[in-house]
């Protein structure tokens, strides 16, 4: 168990971690701790982060490469599941559990996960659009499904005092 200086002990994140059943995200989550986000931090040549949260149903510390998307102090996260009709188990996660640890890079924070809708939702579509062109797709792929957006706003300092987007 690695604990952090940002950890929050009620949170559960620092608990027993079960790695992905799908290889590719067991490898790339592997590959992105292991190098201090070198490896593995990127999908179709845009940059990843990892996201951990704890389990919806399990209760034990899962972890995700998601897209990179930075809004001035927060991130955005996406649950497109690549236009999947169904919304990927992460967000269950978030929806449970909403404290969240985000490591881009070497520096690791933790959020609170916030879904947001309406008008707020149209803005971080056009966000989200920026980073990654293929959300279009996604969500004509999705077949109906309303592709749930959430916001990550930070709730505890960064690692070490480096702020998000500051170049070391």
């Amino acid at each position: 168990m690695t604990l952090h200086a940002n950890s929050d002990p009620g949170s559960g994140l620092d608990g027993q971690y079960i790695p992905s059943p799908s290889e590719r995200v067991r490898t790339q989550v592997a590959d992105y701790e292991a190098s201090g986000g070198v490896e593995g931090a990127t999908l179709e040549g845009r940059p990843v982060v990892i996201l951990t949260s704890v389990g919806a149903k399990s209760g034990k510390v899962r972890k995700n490469p998601v897209m990179r998307i930075v809004d001035s102090d927060r991130y955005v996260v996406v649950a497109s599941a690549g236009g999947s009709p169904t919304n990927p188990s992460w967000y269950a996660n978030l929806v449970a559990h909403p404290t969240v640890r985000l490591q881009d890079g070497a520096t690791f924070r933790t959020f609170k996960a916030r879904e947001v809708s309406a008008e707020e939702k149209r803005y971080y579509w056009l966000v989200a659009e920026r980073f990654w062109p293929h959300f279009p797709e996604y969500r004509r792929l999705a077949g109906g499904r309303d592709i749930p957006i959430i916001v990550l706003e930070p709730i505890a300092p960064t690692q070490a005092g480096t702020a998000v987007g500051e170049q070391t």
